[in-house]
């Protein structure tokens, strides 16, 4: 090889590690905050204020915490899952319109720096959650949420362009798995801040959540290259943007109609993600309130420690179901690990010991890294050859979202119905059933082989 495909090698592998770090960056929140710490966290200070209000030490048995959102009494539980559910909704609606104005004036960079600064600062500004009124406390909630998942739109439209489709599964599964040890990294440091200090720090690892985030984006932000279009910066043309954006995103979508098998891998993950997706952000509220804990002290040390083999287990999951899709095809692997989930979900309806618990955890942990990263490599393997794969990211981001909000607020819902969270699980389940049964109708197995023959 001449020293010039050295130098090109060189700066290809520098820029997938760059790409990687993004994922080790921004998991922290999905852990720390959207999974682990903070949803324990809120249930706690929730629990507190209820009972100082209501005069009591203890909950009733059966009862469940209740906040005053804006005068109207509403089960603490229900009220995360619909902030949760609007932060989703708002990103469906951006996130398509922004990629086009990226697509236009390839500025994803742009995008990906402001929504990563969006998020790690919201979470900085969880440190005050205890102390200010719920109607304010859930802003934070709301906005790291937005910053979060818009990122990722930015930041997943990379893969086609870094990586050669024969490496799609093995990028995609690395970034998680970095993701996961990252998050879990960090994790333990709260946990360590937590059980040896004091549980009344606990608001201090939010701040640390947002700081872990900026800082290690930065890698990410030097590594990708930068494709702004510098002769679209004349003056006038910005004030078009938005405009030329919808125009991108409805050429992208004319496109995207015509590719049958990939609009029906899209219906598909719509389902089964809302499953996967729910299950992620919900489990903890689940756990705490459903699980017969000895203590509340067990229960959230417990959780805590459940959630730290959930991420060992997803970062062995994700790198072994990788190399499986890869001789058996991505989307046989789908059927499978989507299968897994109906049981597990299953499982969990008539799960009531920390016992069971952890068995259940476990099973979660060994299928969840492989659904989310082998769903990101099979949609980019599908991708026709374009410039405009933001676009295409986007349509794959707001199927995710919207299956959030449907997943979060019939999760919310249920509980608000029913009183029990074991409902809540019956109503999950199904989008995971409709998700396999629609994967079936996908005979197409696309596996790399394949598709190096296609484009070839």
């Amino acid at each position: 090889m001449n020293e010039q495909g050295k130098n090109e090698t060189k700066t290809h592998k520098k820029v997938i590690r760059g790409w990687v770090m993004y994922d080790w960056a921004n998991s922290v929140y999905n852990l720390v905050i959207s999974s682990a710490v903070f949803p324990i966290f809120y249930n706690n200070v929730t629990k507190a204020q209820y009972l100082a209000r209501v005069g009591r030490d203890h909950l009733l048995p059966g009862e469940h915490p209740m906040v005053l959102f804006f005068g109207h009494e509403i089960s603490a539980a229900s009220l995360f899952s619909y902030v949760l559910s609007l932060s989703f909704l708002f990103v469906s609606i951006s996130s398509p319109l922004l990629s086009g104005v990226a697509d236009y004036y390839r500025n994803r960079k742009s995008f990906l720096k402001t929504f990563c600064y969006l998020g790690s600062i919201s979470c900085i500004a969880l440190f005050f959650f205890p102390t200010i009124p719920i109607e304010f406390a859930m802003i934070p909630v709301f906005l790291a949420s937005i910053g979060f998942w818009n990122s990722l739109v930015f930041y997943n439209a990379y893969l086609p362009e870094i990586a050669h489709p024969r490496l799609h599964n093995v990028v995609s599964a690395r970034g998680f798995m970095m993701g996961y040890v990252g998050s879990m990294l960090l994790l333990i440091i709260c946990l360590l801040i937590i059980t040896q200090i004091g549980a009344e720090f606990t608001k201090y690892c939010f701040p640390l959540v947002g700081i872990w985030w900026i800082a290690f984006a930065q890698i990410t932000f030097r590594a990708l290259p930068n494709q702004e279009r510098q002769h679209l910066k004349q003056k006038g043309v910005r004030e078009r943007s938005l405009l030329k954006g919808i125009t991108e995103l409805r050429r992208v979508f004319l496109e995207f109609k015509s590719k049958k098998q990939l609009t029906r891998f899209l219906i598909s993950f719509f389902f089964y993600n809302t499953g996967v997706q729910t299950v992620m952000l919900m489990a903890v509220l689940f756990a705490s309130q459903e699980i017969r804990w000895k203590s509340p002290e067990q229960g959230q040390s417990g959780l805590i420690l459940s959630i730290l083999l959930i991420q060992i287990l997803a970062a062995i999951g994700a790198m072994i179901i990788a190399k499986m899709s890869n001789r058996w095809g991505n989307i046989s692997m789908l059927k499978v690990v989507v299968f897994l989930w109906v049981v597990i979900v299953v499982s969990a309806y008539f799960v009531t010991t920390p016992l069971q618990f952890y068995f259940l955890a476990a099973s979660v942990g060994a299928v969840m890294g492989g659904v989310q990263s082998l769903s990101r490599s099979t949609y980019s393997k599908m991708l026709p050859k374009t410039k405009d794969t933001t676009s295409y990211f986007s349509f794959y981001d707001v199927t995710e979202k919207i299956g959030i909000v449907f997943g979060t607020f019939f999760f919310g819902f249920a509980n608000q119905l029913f009183g029990s969270m074991r409902y809540s699980v019956i109503s999950i389940c199904i989008f995971f059933i409709i998700g396999l049964l629609l994967l079936l109708t996908i005979p197409k197995k696309i596996t790399i082989y394949e598709y190096d023959q296609k484009q070839s």
